[in-house]
């Protein structure tokens, strides 16, 4: 027995080997595919905060926000503000040669001037939609200055008095940490055919949707092979998450609805084993539930109840209980009649199982009823006070009532066990049945049980069904989360017992 199981285990060693190679290579494939996935809604997510925070970035890496503007998104430094700054080099370097008092100075001074009093009236931030940030540099000139003009504040900066008397060293370093960083973050930015401005991230975009593309195609080819009658179709919604992925959001103009691909991005990582999300969606489902739970119940349980008072009003109810006619258009699904077949039971579980349990409770009452009926009987008295008989009316109606109760249960226990008595048990049933709908009908007796029900059944809405306030779903969440966390701590001293 062990020779032929070894021999068998290794007959399958290849095969078993196979499998697992083959689930090996399925693991890292999901695992490359899942961080494609997670780097392209990385690139998604710096493309779309690119503009609002290229300030940011360029304090963090000055050369690659420069080169990712310059290359997607069709940015270049402004012409007027890079002049700006390129004529304060000129002067730092002209002062450094030929000192402050020089001509040459003195020229580039007075172009300083020009511009700033051009660069405060015409506003080249505002292509950029940065208006602010020159709003920002004129304020610090203004406070450091101390003049209530912007134009007067830089025209007196880059005058030679001002300049030679509060040194000249001190405020280029002032303008070099307050004003030239904030200029330098203005930029030009192309419009293209459209009127839209120049965006070219949909061209590495549309490698990765290529990408997913091809994948989500050999996925559905692999899956028609392994299934039968598997259409493209049924993949497609079998994973239309991944219709995230492929769909060209950039290339739209939808740019935003690109980050709908955090979707499929945390379903591969998931799915990868690369993060374990499903902690967090058991809090969410349990979450969700807990919180329409309460509503569900409540609009369910009032929808029944107005139907069954609508049944009620309209006579609908009593119609089907209570109506013989042979012509009627009721649906049997058993061919049974119910309301016969529950007398018939409950006669049974009267007789068989009820009246054992409280015959002492009769036999008691039976006593208690013939000794007042002696008690009554005239001469009664005078008969209890002969020596000797004065107990007999209480012995005989002792055996009175044992023998008249044993007997009574008796006929009613062997006719319901005895097959002849089947049929007379549901001859009174059907009579029971048929005499109670009888008299429901006479003197208005249904109509005035149908408005009883009606008004009970209001009631019950308003003190029970519509009492499930804001407290019960409260408590539901937390009886949920409790239950939860039980359940958690159980499968986790499970699964470490199995491990061990």
């Amino acid at each position: 027995m062990a020779d032929s199981f070894d021999s068998s285990l290794a007959a399958n060693r290849p095969i078993l080997s196979q499998r697992r190679g083959r689930h090996r290579s399925f693991t890292l494939f999901e695992r490359l595919m899942a961080i494609l996935a997670l780097l392209n809604l990385v690139l998604v997510g710096f493309d779309l905060s690119y503009i609002p925070w290229r300030d940011l970035y360029l304090k963090m890496s000055p050369r690659l926000t420069t080169w990712y503007g310059e290359t997607f998104k069709g940015i270049e430094p402004h012409r007027s503000t890079s002049h700006y700054l390129e004529t304060v080099d000129r002067l730092q370097n002209q002062v450094a040669q030929t000192g402050l008092t020089s001509a040459a100075a003195q020229t580039i001074l007075l172009d300083l001037q020009r511009q700033s009093a051009a660069m405060v009236a015409e506003n080249p931030f505002a292509l950029a939609n940065k208006s602010g940030t020159l709003e920002r540099i004129k304020m610090g000139l203004r406070d450091h200055m101390g003049l209530g003009s912007a134009t007067d504040s830089f025209t007196q900066f880059w005058s030679y008095s001002h300049l030679s008397q509060a040194g000249f060293n001190r405020e280029i370093n002032f303008f070099s940490r307050k004003v030239r960083p904030l200029i330098a973050t203005n930029y030009f930015r192309h419009i293209d055919l459209s009127g839209s401005f120049v965006n070219h991230f949909w061209r590495l975009d549309m490698a990765f949707n290529l990408l997913f593309g091809v994948e989500l195609l050999a996925r559905s080819v692999y899956l028609r092979r392994r299934y039968k009658n598997f259409r493209h179709r049924d993949a497609l919604l079998w994973r239309w998450y991944d219709l995230l992925l492929v769909l060209p959001f950039s290339g739209l103009h939808l740019s935003w609805l690109a980050l709908s691909r955090v979707i499929p991005v945390m379903i591969r990582l998931n799915q990868a084993n690369l993060v374990d999300l499903n902690p967090i969606q058991s809090r969410i489902n349990h979450l969700l539930l807990s919180q329409v739970a309460v509503e569900i119940t409540e609009v369910v349980v009032l929808r029944i109840i107005d139907q069954v008072q609508s049944l009620l009003r309209d006579g609908t109810l009593a119609q089907t209980l209570l109506s013989s006619q042979p012509g009627r258009r009721y649906i049997d699904i058993n061919g049974v009649n119910e309301l016969e077949v529950i007398v018939q039971r409950l006669l049974s579980l009267t007789v068989l199982d009820v009246l054992p349990e409280v015959k002492p409770e009769i036999d008691a009452f039976l006593h208690h009823t013939v000794t007042q009926a002696f008690a009554y009987a005239p001469g009664y008295r005078e008969f209890r006070q002969i020596p000797g008989l004065g107990t007999l009316p209480a012995q005989i109606a002792e055996q009175v009532v044992a023998q008249v109760s044993r007997n009574a249960y008796g006929l009613l226990k062997g006719s319901l066990d005895q097959p002849s008595g089947l049929p007379l048990a549901q001859a009174l049933g059907e009579k029971f049945t048929d005499s109670l709908k009888l008299k429901l009908q006479e003197k208005g007796n249904i109509q005035e049980l149908e408005g009883l029900l009606v008004s009970w059944l209001e009631e019950v809405k308003l003190n029970y069904v519509k009492g499930l306030a804001r407290t019960d779903m409260d408590r539901l969440i937390e009886e949920r989360y409790h239950i939860y966390s039980v359940t958690q701590a159980g499968s986790v001293t499970q699964s470490g017992k199995t491990t061990d």
